[in-house]
């Protein structure tokens, strides 16, 4: 582990000690132990979750299923939200086309759709991937376009004169140079997605942690909601993390100096 690697893992390490403490200090010193449980009692509640059951699964079959709803809108989402992105930058004709929609679409957030896609698509699975696909496409295609427009026109024109067809200067230049910025935009579209699989899940669901933290509220179990929130935290930071470093690897080449 190189020393700058070495040092954030500390620094991560000693801010997630120190809100824990403050968080500890404030159950126990303060009038808000008297609002919500304190870290040790929402800890062992997560541990008892994950080798017990909360409803009819444990916590992590709860995040399991969470994940698989955000896998597949955020797959479906991202594929398409990176083909039309790149398309509306590269070809005028795309962009006149789509933009426009586009732009009207794309400040409206995923939760207002709610009623929409329960009418639909009813109450079941369907409704909620919707709703993440909206979440995912959103962001992959303003940064797809953005990537796309970007292109030096300097190498597409040398590339030309060479006698590159252009469909070759898509495949070879286009997306090659577009990919960094569509991988900023997948990481912006997996925290929207996860975050909005949650607010779907609240709506209607029988599993997933959005559920815990409304059968928690509906039973005014504070510890049960906080357990659910931990967990949404710990999942979304691992997913943050895959994510990276899957722009590291495939990216590689775009950083300087190496």
């Amino acid at each position: 582990m190189s020393s700058d690697k070495a040092i954030s893992t500390a620094a991560a390490c000693i801010s997630i000690g120190l809100f824990l403490v403050l968080w500890l200090w404030g159950t126990k010193a303060t009038t808000l132990g008297l609002l919500i449980p304190g870290p040790v009692e929402v800890l062992k509640a997560v541990g008892a979750g994950i080798v017990g059951k909360v409803g009819k699964h444990g916590i992590l079959a709860h995040a399991g299923y969470s994940l698989m709803r955000v896998m597949i809108g955020f797959t479906i989402g991202s594929i398409v939200g990176v083909a039309l992105g790149l398309l509306m930058g590269w070809y005028p004709m795309a962009d006149a086309i789509f933009n426009p929609l586009f732009r009207i679409i794309r400040p409206i957030p995923p939760i207002a759709w709610i009623p929409i896609s329960i009418i639909w698509f009813g109450l079941g699975e369907n409704a909620k991937i919707f709703l993440i696909f909206l979440a995912s496409f959103s962001n992959t295609t303003l940064n797809s376009m953005s990537g796309a427009k970007s292109i030096d026109p300097e190498v597409v024109n040398a590339a030309r004169m060479l006698g590159a067809k252009e469909s070759q200067i898509f495949m070879t230049i286009v997306l090659p140079a577009s990919v960094p910025a569509i991988f900023a935009g997948l990481q912006v579209a997996i925290s929207s997605s996860w975050a909005t699989v949650l607010a779907a899940e609240m709506v209607r669901s029988s599993e997933g942690l959005g559920w815990m933290i409304v059968a928690g509220m509906n039973n005014n179990d504070m510890i049960q909601i906080l357990s659910g929130i931990v967990m949404i935290g710990v999942v979304g930071y691992i997913l943050a993390i895959i994510m990276r470093k899957a722009e590291e690897i495939l990216c590689r080449w775009n950083k300087s100096g190496q």
